[in-house]
């Protein structure tokens, strides 16, 4: 595209932008039709008059990988103790009880709230773990893909990337025991969600903002014989789709893994399975020395949520021997508590200085900035768990930018070089990021969305119902 044909909504110049290899001057970004960026030059001439010019540095939008939309309206509700012995079970039990009411429009309004909060703090995808699949009594809908279209929908008018992940429930625990009431909204069987994605495929086809992939929920919740029956569909109708499991998140799972299956469960999928790059493993919070290693060297990527991990008391990753062995990760904001990528770099990193004592852990050698490790490692494993093309700001990846606030008090004359370490380390009022543009198209402008108001009116009236 020369000068003279560009147009101002395909082009943006900044006078500092992240890129591959760090921060540079003077970079032109140019993007298609279709929010694909087609041209990426630093040292750039200055831009013609119709180019836009970035109001602050340019950062690559942050992948989120894991996401239950639902479980935003719950967030708050669940901070008191319900027992003696208050942990992730107590929580899933009142989790559950609020899933059994949630509406089609209801959980429409929340997931439309839920991603404008998202693109705010500087999400430009989400990769949705979709389980709420039947009405309230556990029938189908007459569109079985009835609430998983709602989601979609919410991602598309917010302007959020999305990988929509249909999730298989077949079996409350451990051995198939069968399901309790409360999960009754799940349950599918490999053929009935393989059908419910066919379905969901053809009403809202995919795009460069949308992409498909499956989620057996967990080993507790799959059998070897469906998750392979799973598997094998999948491969017939999209062949490298996506797959993401939770795995390895509570002892007690670990613990009936061993009972009822004779291994543990990270260890028993790599043992079974082609675990590779398609693959995420969410959580994967208790892993020993030779799962972290192996994990590390499958090529998956480990689906960290630290915000929630740390609200319910899951546990703490290996991420320093995990990093060590080379293993990809990246972040998700989950059951929603907080919904900021910066906050979930910041706690993986304190996790590991509160294990060991010391400081900048999950710096190394060769980038003794941690911020910067961070953000990259979690920006490469983020988007590789996507499915999408959302890696940095290249030729070929999505135009998804984050626009920082050059005033704002974290960066505020500070070298370039330590402008992510006030990014990620800082809290100090509202969020450093100003804009937020994804596939090109600018949603957040001056920290507000451009349908912000409409969208919170209406999340307040699905909370009102939710909440009666």
């Amino acid at each position: 595209m020369t000068e003279s044909t560009r147009t101002s909504n395909q082009a943006l110049f900044a006078d500092h932008a992240y890129l591959l290899d760090g921060w540079r001057r003077n970079v032109l970004l140019e993007w298609d039709a279709s929010g694909t960026l087609t041209h990426v030059k630093s040292a750039a001439a200055l831009p013609a008059a119709d180019v836009p010019r970035a109001a602050g540095p340019v950062l690559p939008g942050m992948p989120n990988l894991h996401s239950h939309a639902f479980q935003r309206a719950m967030a708050g509700l669940t901070e008191y103790r319900a027992n003696a012995t208050d942990n992730f079970w107590s929580w899933r039990d009142l989790m559950y009880r609020f899933a059994a009411k949630i509406s089609p429009q209801g959980l429409a309004a929340v997931a439309q709230w839920l991603y404008i909060e998202m693109l705010k703090a500087g999400y430009t995808s989400v990769c949705e773990f979709h389980y709420v699949h039947h009405t309230p009594d556990g029938s189908r809908y007459g569109n079985p893909a009835e609430l998983a279209e709602r989601v979609v929908d919410a991602a598309q008018t917010s302007g959020i990337g999305m990988t929509m992940l249909p999730v298989l429930y077949q079996y409350g625990g451990f051995g198939a025991r069968a399901p309790s009431d409360d999960q009754r909204r799940f349950i599918n069987t490999p053929e009935s969600l393989l059908d419910l994605l066919g379905t969901l495929r053809e009403a809202r086809p995919e795009s460069a903002a949308l992409r498909y992939g499956v989620a057996p929920h967990s080993l507790r919740a799959v059998s070897e014989p469906s998750l392979r029956s799973l598997l094998d569909g999948l491969d017939t109708d999209l062949p490298g789709a996506p797959v993401h499991i939770h795995v390895a998140e509570q002892t007690a799972e670990v613990d009936a893994c061993l009972e009822t299956e004779g291994a543990r469960p990270v260890q028993w999928l790599l043992d079974r399975f082609h675990v590779d790059a398609r693959w995420c493993l969410v959580h994967a919070t208790h892993v020993d020395a030779n799962e972290t290693r192996a994990l590390a060297h499958s090529g998956a990527v480990a689906g960290l949520c630290l915000t929630t991990e740390a609200n319910l008391g899951d546990g703490i990753f290996p991420a320093h021997t995990y990093l060590d062995e080379k293993g990809r990760f990246g972040i998700g904001s989950d059951s929603h508590i907080g919904v900021d990528w910066r906050a979930e770099l910041r706690l993986l990193e304190y996790g590991q200085r509160l294990l060991r004592r010391q400081r900048n852990v999950l710096a190394s050698a060769e980038a003794p900035f941690v911020a910067d490790r961070l953000f990259d490692a979690a920006l490469d494993g983020g988007a590789r768990a996507t499915g999408r093309a959302v890696n940095g700001l290249q030729p070929g990846q999505r135009a998804d930018l984050l626009v920082l606030d050059a005033d704002h008090a974290s960066i505020a004359e500070h070298a370039s070089q330590a402008w992510l370490s006030g990014v990620v380390f800082c809290e100090h009022g509202e969020t450093p990021i100003r804009d937020v543009y994804a596939g090109g198209v600018k949603v957040v402008e001056n920290r507000r969305h451009r349908d912000e108001e409409r969208a919170y009116a209406q999340y307040r009236l699905a909370l009102a119902e939710l909440l009666k």
